[in-house]
């Protein structure tokens, strides 16, 4: 599991890297789906998609969800695709949600065994600015991280090392 998170100016910077055993056009396929995200969501955080998305992600592309950020809280999270470039990217920022900002870089590369590196980006400040990251800043962190250490197990769930 490669997960690191930095700080600095107020925003954290979440970085995840993983390798998927099957083609890029397989990893494009299955994280292109808006519904597929809450396959790798965990189920603790009671996440649903709201709107009715089609079954591809494309650029201007608005999506809509809760999510239960605290137990028995949920938040109205609404995101927008504002970059893609076909089998190698795309970015989610939020437009509405529990964020001062979310910035999510998704990057898939295929590796010469192939197999794809899988690289996730998270950009994210806390509401609030100094007060906000104070009294919240580590258990956000932390629960940001939590977030994609279950989403690295999930994934090799879906899709373990023998089936590609």
């Amino acid at each position: 599991m490669d997960i690191k998170i930095t700080k600095q100016s107020g925003i954290y910077t979440l970085t995840s890297r993983q390798v998927l055993p099957m083609p890029l056009e397989k990893a494009w396929a299955f994280f292109s789906l808006p519904q597929n995200l809450d396959k790798i969501t965990p189920v603790d955080m009671a996440f649903s998609i709201t709107n009715n998305p089609p079954n591809y992600t494309y650029q201007g592309q608005i999506i809509t969800y809760k999510i239960g950020v605290f137990p028995l809280f949920k938040n109205n999270w609404v995101t927008e695709i504002t970059h893609l470039k076909e089998g190698e990217f795309f970015v989610d920022e939020q437009r509405f949600g529990p964020y001062a900002m979310w910035h999510h870089e998704h990057h898939f590369e295929e590796l010469k065994d192939g197999k794809v590196l899988m690289t996730d980006i998270v950009n994210f400040k806390l509401a609030m600015g100094f007060v906000g990251d104070l009294v919240a800043g580590f258990f956000v962190k932390n629960k940001v991280r939590k977030i994609f250490e279950s989403r690295f197990k999930i994934l090799g769930d879906l899709f373990p090392a023998h089936s590609s």
